[in-house]
């Protein structure tokens, strides 16, 4: 599901409507949990939260104009998606996070290498993904990045 938006706001106005209330409490906790550094952006069609060019003037090795991308959330077809880069990068805090979502949910999360998926929006926990977005800061991330994900 592509939405054309130029804002987040404006991203979370054009989801249907039952989807509303959890995006906006997801990207909510998003941002009270974030560390200083990261930035606020629509990216690859999704809400987004990146590490600046003004921080790591590098940017996306991919797409070097691009800033760092660090956790996208988005509405897709069947789910509500939170892509967390710091999942597929660090083993210890996917493991942390598997067994925290098994104690609290009672089951394994739906995760693909980066993307948890949220197909129940009554079963979303928010107090969980905060948790995961305080994890690291933006020179954690930058220094994760480079040693595990950037190609030299």
């Amino acid at each position: 599901m592509k939405i054309e938006a130029s804002s987040p706001d404006e991203y979370i106005g054009k989801i249907p409507e039952e989807r509303k209330g959890p995006m906006s409490r997801l990207r909510a906790e998003i941002k009270e949990n974030l560390p200083e550094g990261f930035e606020e952006t629509m990216s690859y069609g999704m809400i987004g939260y990146v590490v600046p060019h003004s921080i790591y003037p590098e940017g996306y090795h991919c797409d070097t104009s691009l800033p760092l991308p660090f956790i996208n959330l988005a509405s897709q077809k069947n789910y509500i998606a939170v892509y967390h880069s710091g999942v597929y990068a660090n083993k210890e805090i996917h493991d942390w996070f598997v067994e925290e979502y098994k104690k609290r949910m009672g089951k394994k999360p739906d995760m693909g290498k980066s993307c948890i998926r949220f197909k129940n929006m009554e079963q979303i926990p928010y107090d969980l993904i905060g948790e995961l977005c305080s994890k690291f800061t933006a020179q954690e991330w930058i220094d994760l990045y480079e040693k595990n994900i950037k190609k030299k």
